[in-house]
């Protein structure tokens, strides 16, 4: 079991992972930029995920795809806080967001959010510690070799789940020295952030190894472009059956405490059905058997 701190909360995880459903409020994401370009449109999307079975929302403003450019902060900024406004006014569910800009994610937090989602792992911006120790805000630190930018462009590891460790290792450190508890932590190995689709599969198999950090550890599969290579370069729409195997797989090795999805009813229906088979495995049947007619 695992506690994660946030802003007002405690959450604890069990053994089912929390499944954060990504919205999106940009108009170059990957995988469904532009359908959420208007605070109306994102609010009206949260609502459903949360409808779903989402437990966090995660809003985010610029897009962190493969080649993407920076997002000026002002644009940023008036594409994230009035989402979280609108969310905070109509549900309960803790909200992430997703972003390496410090104002944004201080301006984001007083307006009711609770977690920070930097892909830079607070590496950065680097008042983003000053943010996170005052708010005492959830954090997610995800590893990523390089920038959005440049991530791709041949990336190489000796051994990328060591390497990964060491980096996790040197985060916490930081982290720790900077007055940031390790409750408020959630740690993610960075699944396509400077990843070749061969090391996107050894730290899938190795995922597990990064249990002994102690803390959540956050996995972000879905629709990933490793997906469509591994199915023939399948389409972006039609990756949610490889995205949901790579989620059961790392959930019957018990090595994922979030998971980071856009389609949230149908990963939420894996979660559970993996997680009632694990309980009944187990011992454990809180989970519920259901009844056959």
């Amino acid at each position: 079991m695992h506690v994660w701190q946030l802003t007002d909360r405690l959450l604890t995880i069990a053994n089912r992972p929390l499944v954060l459903g990504i919205i999106n409020v940009t108009p170059d994401s990957f995988s469904d930029g532009g359908k959420c370009l208007n605070v109306e449109a994102a609010v009206a999307k949260g609502l459903e995920l949360v409808q779903h079975g989402a437990d966090i929302l995660d809003i985010g403003g610029e897009s962190t795809r493969p080649g993407a450019g920076a997002v000026p902060l002002e644009e940023e900024l008036r594409r994230v806080v009035p989402v979280v406004v609108g969310l905070v006014r109509q549900t309960a569910a803790p909200l992430s967001v997703d972003t390496s800009k410090a104002k944004v994610s201080r301006s984001s937090l007083e307006a009711g959010a609770h977690i920070i989602n930097d892909v830079t792992a607070r590496a950065g911006d680097l008042e983003m510690m000053e943010v996170a120790r005052e708010s005492k805000a959830g954090v997610i630190l995800m590893h990523m070799k390089g920038t959005p930018a440049t991530m791709q462009t041949d990336p190489h590891y000796e051994d990328v789940v060591v390497e990964i460790g060491r980096f996790f290792e040197e985060r916490l450190r930081v982290m720790a020295e900077a007055g940031i508890a390790r409750e408020q932590i959630v740690l993610d190995p960075g699944i396509g952030f400077g990843k070749t689709s061969e090391h996107n599969l050894e730290i899938l198999a190795r995922l597990g190894e990064f249990q002994r950090f102690g803390r959540p550890v956050c996995l972000g599969v879905s629709r990933k472009g490793f997906v469509g290579r591994l199915l023939n370069n399948r389409p972006v729409e039609r990756r949610l059956a490889g995205s949901l195997a790579a989620l059961c797989h790392a959930m019957s090795h018990r090595a994922v405490q979030v998971v980071r999805v856009h389609d949230v009813e149908e990963s939420r229906d894996a979660v559970n059905v993996v997680a009632s088979i694990q309980e009944w495995e187990s011992g454990n049947d809180e989970g519920g058997m259901m009844n056959e007619e």
